[in-house]
């Protein structure tokens, strides 16, 4: 049988993916963390370095650390492992020194290397865990607050966390949220640019559901109303994801990749 064929329902297994952030008081067991990882590993790489590394996080000490610098999402402490998948040159650095190799990849394309390969793995992972019935959330806070996390993970020097999900099992059903069209993201044979009929039609679902979604929560709603916003580009812009927010969180990242020796 070719390997490839071996699960046939794959891209409907692919196409179920939710966010999960209610879990179930339910340990995983070491046999399928070691699945999940091994799928990792797995994982396309630029050659074949796997400039990453993964961490489990299972403390709850821990996880207390963590929680605040990822913004006290509550999954951070219900479910009952962590993964944080870091951009990692410590170990190919080390290996060349020992090589008597020229210690390079100490520079920013290194860091995107490391940072795409780091995410890759973590796909593979977050698609094995499903496939066992568990249930991820990725959390954008990793990268958001990458100088606080790598504190408190111990990161060395040419390590930087990149992307991190919990990682349990689902506690009830958790709804799917809506894509956009596929013709709206796939462009054919070189990108075709959109017009504002075309910018208003790919965003007219998302228009709706979104702002039913945000207006349901209390906290956003009262936001919303307060700052008087009334769409939700609004939204992105003003409440969740705001210029200053960005730029703040830019000036970090920047800084701590100087500190971790990509910016040589």
């Amino acid at each position: 049988m070719n390997p490839l064929n071996a699960s046939a329902d794959i891209i409907t297994h692919i196409k179920e993916h939710r966010s999960v952030r209610e879990y179930e008081k339910r340990e995983i067991s070491e046999k399928d963390l070691t699945k999940i990882l091994e799928s990792g590993i797995r994982a396309s790489s630029s050659g074949n370095m796997q400039a990453y590394s993964i961490i489990v996080t299972k403390d709850i000490n821990i996880r207390k650390e963590l929680y605040p610098h990822h913004f006290n999402q509550e999954m951070v402490m219900d479910a009952p492992v962590l993964l944080t998948f870091c951009a990692d040159f410590n170990r190919m650095r080390k290996w060349l020194d020992i090589s008597n190799a020229p210690e390079n990849f100490d520079n920013f394309m290194s860091f995107m290397i490391g940072s795409i390969d780091a995410t890759l793995a973590s796909q593979n992972c977050a698609l094995a865990a499903e496939s066992l019935g568990l249930g991820v959330c990725y959390m954008g806070t990793t990268l958001a607050n990458a100088h606080k996390i790598g504190e408190v993970l111990n990161l060395p020097k040419n390590v930087v966390p990149i992307v991190g999900f919990s990682l349990g099992y689902p506690k009830g059903v958790t709804n799917k949220k809506d894509r956009l069209p596929l013709s709206s993201i796939v462009h054919e044979e070189k990108y075709q640019d959109y017009t504002t009929s075309e910018i208003q039609e790919i965003y007219r679902e998302r228009e709706q559901s979104g702002m039913k979604r945000y207006k349901d929560v209390r906290e956003l709603n009262e936001k919303i109303e307060a700052g008087h916003i009334e769409n939700l580009a609004q939204v992105y812009t003003k409440i969740k994801y705001t210029k200053e927010s960005h730029e703040l969180y830019s000036r970090n990242l920047f800084e701590y990749l100087k500190e971790q020796n990509f910016f040589n």
